[in-house]
Protein backbone atom coordinates (compact mmCIF):
# COMPACT_ATOMS: atom_id res chain seq x y z
CA UNK A 1 0.00 0.00 0.00
CA UNK A 2 1.43 3.23 -0.68
CA UNK A 3 0.92 6.15 1.04
CA UNK A 4 0.91 9.63 -1.31
CA UNK A 5 2.61 12.70 0.22
CA UNK A 6 1.23 15.76 -1.81
CA UNK A 7 -1.34 17.71 0.05
CA UNK A 8 -4.79 17.52 -0.90
CA UNK A 9 -6.16 20.41 -2.19
CA UNK A 10 -9.26 21.72 -0.64
CA UNK A 11 -12.60 22.74 -2.05
CA UNK A 12 -13.93 26.42 -1.32
CA UNK A 13 -16.62 26.30 1.18
CA UNK A 14 -19.89 28.18 -0.71
CA UNK A 15 -20.78 30.80 1.59
CA UNK A 16 -24.12 30.45 3.57
CA UNK A 17 -27.19 31.06 1.86
CA UNK A 18 -27.87 34.05 4.19
CA UNK A 19 -24.96 35.88 3.50
CA UNK A 20 -25.03 38.33 0.82
CA UNK A 21 -21.95 37.75 -1.87
CA UNK A 22 -18.93 40.53 -1.90
CA UNK A 23 -18.72 43.41 -4.02
CA UNK A 24 -16.47 43.34 -6.90
CA UNK A 25 -14.01 46.15 -6.78
CA UNK A 26 -14.02 48.16 -9.26
CA UNK A 27 -11.56 48.36 -11.90
CA UNK A 28 -9.35 51.26 -11.89
CA UNK A 29 -9.89 53.21 -15.05
CA UNK A 30 -7.51 55.52 -16.94
CA UNK A 31 -7.90 59.23 -16.19
CA UNK A 32 -10.25 61.39 -18.69
CA UNK A 33 -8.77 63.19 -21.28
CA UNK A 34 -9.03 67.07 -21.72
CA UNK A 35 -11.11 67.88 -24.70
CA UNK A 36 -10.26 69.84 -27.98
CA UNK A 37 -12.54 71.19 -30.49
CA UNK A 38 -10.81 72.25 -33.67
CA UNK A 39 -13.06 74.44 -36.12
CA UNK A 40 -11.55 74.03 -39.79
CA UNK A 41 -11.26 76.58 -42.82
CA UNK A 42 -14.43 75.80 -43.99
CA UNK A 43 -16.53 75.73 -40.84
CA UNK A 44 -18.60 78.70 -39.38
CA UNK A 45 -20.40 78.90 -36.35
CA UNK A 46 -22.98 81.44 -35.24
CA UNK A 47 -23.97 81.99 -31.66
CA UNK A 48 -23.38 81.26 -28.09
CA UNK A 49 -20.43 78.88 -27.87
CA UNK A 50 -19.24 76.93 -24.40
CA UNK A 51 -16.79 74.44 -24.07
CA UNK A 52 -15.20 72.07 -21.69
CA UNK A 53 -11.50 72.23 -22.86
CA UNK A 54 -9.58 73.82 -25.53
CA UNK A 55 -10.27 75.45 -28.58
CA UNK A 56 -8.93 76.27 -32.08
CA UNK A 57 -10.74 78.11 -34.82
CA UNK A 58 -9.18 78.21 -38.54
CA UNK A 59 -12.55 79.35 -39.93
CA UNK A 60 -15.44 81.87 -39.15
CA UNK A 61 -17.15 82.36 -35.53
CA UNK A 62 -19.45 85.17 -34.84
CA UNK A 63 -21.16 85.59 -31.57
CA UNK A 64 -19.75 84.54 -28.18
CA UNK A 65 -16.86 82.10 -27.41
CA UNK A 66 -16.49 80.81 -23.42
CA UNK A 67 -13.91 78.27 -22.94
CA UNK A 68 -12.67 76.50 -19.68
CA UNK A 69 -9.31 75.82 -21.60
CA UNK A 70 -7.03 77.58 -23.91
CA UNK A 71 -8.05 79.47 -27.26
CA UNK A 72 -5.79 79.30 -30.84
CA UNK A 73 -7.04 81.23 -33.52
CA UNK A 74 -5.37 80.42 -36.78
CA UNK A 75 -4.00 82.88 -39.06
CA UNK A 76 -7.20 82.39 -41.80
CA UNK A 77 -9.68 82.60 -38.69
CA UNK A 78 -11.82 85.69 -38.51
CA UNK A 79 -13.59 86.14 -35.56
CA UNK A 80 -16.44 88.59 -34.85
CA UNK A 81 -17.21 87.49 -31.34
CA UNK A 82 -16.18 88.17 -27.64
CA UNK A 83 -13.61 85.26 -26.27
CA UNK A 84 -13.22 84.06 -22.87
CA UNK A 85 -10.15 81.39 -22.18
CA UNK A 86 -6.63 80.85 -20.10
CA UNK A 87 -4.21 81.30 -22.37
CA UNK A 88 -5.48 83.20 -25.98
CA UNK A 89 -3.47 82.98 -28.62
CA UNK A 90 -4.04 85.27 -31.63
CA UNK A 91 -2.49 84.93 -34.84
CA UNK A 92 -6.04 86.00 -37.17
CA UNK A 93 -8.18 88.70 -36.83
CA UNK A 94 -10.48 88.93 -34.15
CA UNK A 95 -12.96 91.82 -33.48
CA UNK A 96 -14.24 91.57 -30.14
CA UNK A 97 -13.12 91.99 -26.07
CA UNK A 98 -11.26 88.90 -24.66
CA UNK A 99 -10.64 87.76 -21.23
CA UNK A 100 -7.41 85.90 -20.78
CA UNK A 101 -7.32 84.36 -17.31
CA UNK A 102 -3.74 83.40 -17.58
CA UNK A 103 -2.14 85.08 -20.84
CA UNK A 104 -3.35 87.03 -23.69
CA UNK A 105 -0.74 86.52 -26.74
CA UNK A 106 -1.16 89.07 -30.34
CA UNK A 107 1.30 87.44 -32.76
CA UNK A 108 2.57 88.80 -35.52
CA UNK A 109 0.37 88.05 -38.35
CA UNK A 110 -2.52 89.00 -35.44
CA UNK A 111 -4.94 91.56 -35.51
CA UNK A 112 -7.57 92.41 -32.20
CA UNK A 113 -9.59 95.23 -32.06
CA UNK A 114 -11.64 95.48 -28.20
CA UNK A 115 -11.38 95.91 -25.27
CA UNK A 116 -9.20 92.89 -23.19
CA UNK A 117 -8.93 91.80 -19.55
CA UNK A 118 -6.06 89.96 -18.92
CA UNK A 119 -3.37 88.35 -16.00
CA UNK A 120 -0.56 89.00 -18.65
CA UNK A 121 -0.13 91.00 -21.96
CA UNK A 122 2.08 90.39 -25.20
CA UNK A 123 1.88 91.88 -28.90
CA UNK A 124 4.98 90.79 -30.54
CA UNK A 125 6.01 93.18 -33.40
CA UNK A 126 3.78 93.75 -36.41
CA UNK A 127 0.92 92.95 -34.34
CA UNK A 128 -1.92 95.53 -34.80
CA UNK A 129 -4.31 95.86 -31.46
CA UNK A 130 -6.74 98.22 -30.72
CA UNK A 131 -8.76 99.04 -27.29
CA UNK A 132 -8.54 99.25 -23.82
CA UNK A 133 -6.57 96.75 -21.60
CA UNK A 134 -7.25 96.11 -17.79
CA UNK A 135 -4.31 94.09 -16.17
CA UNK A 136 -4.43 91.81 -12.76
CA UNK A 137 -6.49 89.53 -10.78
CA UNK A 138 -8.70 92.72 -10.06
CA UNK A 139 -9.75 92.99 -13.41
CA UNK A 140 -10.57 89.29 -14.28
CA UNK A 141 -12.74 89.13 -11.22
CA UNK A 142 -14.99 92.34 -11.88
CA UNK A 143 -17.77 91.03 -13.99
CA UNK A 144 -18.06 93.12 -17.16
CA UNK A 145 -21.15 95.42 -15.56
CA UNK A 146 -23.51 96.90 -18.45
CA UNK A 147 -23.72 100.03 -19.28
CA UNK A 148 -26.52 101.23 -17.81
CA UNK A 149 -29.87 103.05 -20.30
CA UNK A 150 -29.81 106.92 -19.65
CA UNK A 151 -33.04 107.74 -18.04
CA UNK A 152 -35.28 109.70 -20.66
CA UNK A 153 -35.17 113.18 -20.43
CA UNK A 154 -38.23 114.68 -19.66
CA UNK A 155 -39.25 117.76 -22.43
CA UNK A 156 -38.50 120.98 -20.57
CA UNK A 157 -41.28 123.48 -20.91
CA UNK A 158 -40.27 126.95 -21.69
CA UNK A 159 -42.95 129.92 -20.96
CA UNK A 160 -41.91 132.90 -23.07
CA UNK A 161 -43.35 136.57 -21.67
CA UNK A 162 -46.06 137.67 -23.96
CA UNK A 163 -45.18 139.67 -26.68
CA UNK A 164 -45.72 143.53 -26.63
CA UNK A 165 -48.09 145.10 -29.19
CA UNK A 166 -46.62 146.16 -32.20
CA UNK A 167 -46.32 149.94 -32.09
CA UNK A 168 -47.18 151.53 -35.48
CA UNK A 169 -43.60 152.46 -37.25
CA UNK A 170 -42.99 156.66 -36.96
CA UNK A 171 -43.91 158.80 -39.80
CA UNK A 172 -41.63 161.33 -40.35
CA UNK A 173 -43.07 164.40 -41.84
CA UNK A 174 -41.46 166.43 -44.51
CA UNK A 175 -41.80 170.07 -43.98
CA UNK A 176 -41.51 171.35 -47.43
CA UNK A 177 -41.05 175.44 -48.22
CA UNK A 178 -43.94 178.15 -48.82
CA UNK A 179 -43.31 179.28 -52.52
CA UNK A 180 -45.17 182.51 -53.42
CA UNK A 181 -45.99 183.51 -56.51
CA UNK A 182 -42.91 185.08 -57.69
CA UNK A 183 -40.86 182.13 -57.30
CA UNK A 184 -39.76 183.06 -54.00
CA UNK A 185 -40.58 181.05 -50.43
CA UNK A 186 -42.96 182.58 -48.09
CA UNK A 187 -40.18 183.69 -45.67
CA UNK A 188 -39.46 187.64 -44.67
CA UNK A 189 -36.06 188.66 -44.08
CA UNK A 190 -36.92 190.10 -41.08
CA UNK A 191 -39.61 187.78 -39.36
CA UNK A 192 -39.34 184.83 -40.74
CA UNK A 193 -42.92 185.05 -41.69
CA UNK A 194 -44.32 184.01 -44.83
CA UNK A 195 -46.23 186.79 -47.10
CA UNK A 196 -50.10 186.56 -47.14
CA UNK A 197 -50.63 189.31 -49.91
CA UNK A 198 -49.60 188.40 -53.66
CA UNK A 199 -48.22 191.47 -55.30
CA UNK A 200 -50.38 192.87 -58.19
CA UNK A 201 -49.61 193.42 -61.21
CA UNK A 202 -47.48 196.08 -62.72
CA UNK A 203 -48.88 198.86 -65.27
CA UNK A 204 -52.25 200.29 -64.95
CA UNK A 205 -54.99 199.27 -66.11
CA UNK A 206 -57.25 200.67 -69.12
CA UNK A 207 -60.25 202.72 -68.56
CA UNK A 208 -63.31 201.56 -71.00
Amino acid sequence: MILSTRPVAKRPTPPPADEPPKPTPPTPTAPSQPNSVTLGPRDRVIGQVYIEGDLRVAGVVEGEVEVTGDVEIDEMAKVKASLSGQDVNIRGHVNGSVVARKRLIVGRSGSLIGDVRVARLVIQDGARFSGKVAMGAAALEAPAKAAEAPAQAQPAVVVLPEEPPELPAPVEAAILPQVSADGKDGKDGKDGKAKGKVPPPKGKAKAR
